[in-house]
């Protein structure tokens, strides 16, 4: 049985995106998967970085001391399926947060002489669920700051066999059939995954 982490990181429960994150979770338990599902903002996940955190960045292991909840939950996954929006051309502050705060030194990654060196081989597939306001054209003429992150920064502190990047872009004007054939589309790949 594989077990995912499932982030969730969108603050309205009737949104889209809860939508896309209902049937992520449902495909994976169909498929007799063990989800962890974190939905970041019901649970309260405070993103903020503050000054004590910083300092202790590099500290391991005092850094993971006010996050260890989370980081045992990474560190029990063998897979890693974000699911949120696209604000801005990047992530929501929770799941930015998250990753500042959860992704440290000694968990996601090892400083050896100066260089990150992935320390997350416990993920094996790494999946992103997205949507984005704009069409695909104004994402890349941004550079697509969130689909990099994903899979050049993330995947490289995992280094998965597996990696997934599904998005529907030009949400704002998305038909309810584009909408429907999209959540089908998630619902494929997650059986795949």
């Amino acid at each position: 049985m594989t077990r995912a982490l499932v982030l969730f990181a969108h603050p309205c429960p009737e949104s889209f995106n809860a939508a896309v994150h209902t049937t992520v979770v449902d495909t994976l338990t169909a498929r007799g998967w063990e989800v962890d599902d974190c939905d970041l903002n019901a649970e309260g996940f405070d993103p903020v970085l503050t000054r004590e955190g910083r300092r202790l960045y590099h500290e391991v292991p005092d850094n993971i001391e006010p996050v260890r909840d989370y980081v045992e939950r990474l560190r029990a996954a063998q897979a890693l399926v974000m699911v949120f929006p696209v604000w801005n051309f990047g992530y929501p502050a929770i799941l930015k947060g998250f990753l500042d705060r959860v992704f440290l030194p000694g968990v996601s990654f090892k400083l050896v002489d100066g260089k990150v060196k992935p320390n997350l081989q416990n993920i094996r597939k790494l999946a992103a669920c997205t949507t984005y306001g704009g069409n695909r054209l104004r994402a890349f003429m941004a550079g697509d700051p969130p689909r990099k992150s994903v899979t050049r920064a993330v995947w490289h502190v995992c280094r998965p066999d597996k990696m997934r990047y599904v998005t529907l872009y030009d949400l704002n004007r998305a038909t309810d059939a584009r909408r429907a054939a999209h959540l089908e589309r998630v619902r494929t790949e997650m059986e795949a995954f």
